[in-house]
């Protein structure tokens, strides 16, 4: 009896012993399937970066948009960087009127970004926007002349000195309305861009700014006769939130008789474009 009571003794120790290894087993299996799951997670997680706030309706990677959605945000987007050419009466070399204006075309820049924005996406793969924002214009002027301020006609005189920097620029706050279409995400969460509209700018201010060794640095602000309100048109083309851009404006750059038939191009490199 007494033997028979130890073997069952030992038998359901054996047992126990089992169960609390398979046990001790199991858990080690679960707790190293979720460190495992926790660093895959973390390995796949992505972090993006984006200097907005307000309501998105862009899509996440491979996730469609919401169709029939309204977004807007204030933020910091479609950064242009690029270059300016002047463009008179369908020639890019200045008529002997306009030749005062005659500028470095390395030197002669644009620059322009977005601030708010307020659209609607019809679908994954188009939307219409509006946005607001702020441009400059910065011409390098080749000759040692100051333009004048004040005056009914864009006038200059010649200086005798020689400026190392001489730039004549404007500034505008602008308002274009955007037609994106766009690709579906690949699998890298990534697409192609396309963006298309026009835009009106209403003129900030213009700006004289020269640096010489006679006088150091010196700075000069009117309206210069800038067109009060500009006309023109955007294209970009862009993958993964970089791109191309080019600008033209309709109307022309100055508001005045002997500037008549002078505009601007516009072209380089987007950035933030989505």
């Amino acid at each position: 009896m007494k033997k028979n009571l130890l073997k069952t003794l030992m038998l359901t120790g054996l047992m126990g012993v089992a169960c609390l290894t398979a046990a001790a087993q199991s858990n080690d299996n679960v707790d190293t399937t979720v460190v495992q799951t926790a660093k895959t997670s973390v390995k796949s997680r992505k972090y993006n970066l984006q200097m907005s706030f307000g309501r998105n309706e862009d899509s996440v990677k491979n996730v469609s948009a919401p169709k029939g959605q309204f977004g807007y945000a204030l933020t910091f987007t479609r950064l242009d960087i690029g270059f300016s050419r002047l463009i008179d009466n369908g020639s890019f070399k200045l008529s002997p009127k306009n030749d005062f204006l005659d500028y470095r075309g390395i030197k002669t820049s644009t620059i322009s970004f977005d601030l708010a924005y307020f659209g609607y996406r019809f679908n994954p793969n188009f939307r219409i926007y509006a946005a607001a924002g702020f441009d400059w214009t910065l011409i390098r002027l080749e000759k040692n002349i100051t333009i004048q301020k004040n005056t009914p006609d864009l006038t200059y005189v010649e200086e005798s000195i020689d400026f190392s920097k001489n730039r004549f620029s404007s500034s505008y706050v602008h308002i274009p309305l955007n037609f994106e279409f766009r690709t579906n995400e690949n699998q890298r969460g990534k697409r192609f861009y396309f963006v298309v509209g026009p835009e009106v700018s209403f003129l900030l201010n213009g700006k004289v700014k020269q640096i010489s060794e006679e006088r150091g640095k010196q700075k000069f602000r009117n309206d210069y006769d800038f067109q009060k309100v500009r006309l023109g048109g955007t294209l970009r083309v862009g993958y993964s939130g970089i791109g191309l851009f080019t600008k033209y404006y309709f109307n022309d750059m100055f508001d005045t008789e002997a500037q008549k038939g002078l505009k601007n191009l516009a072209f380089g490199i987007t950035f933030g474009i989505h």
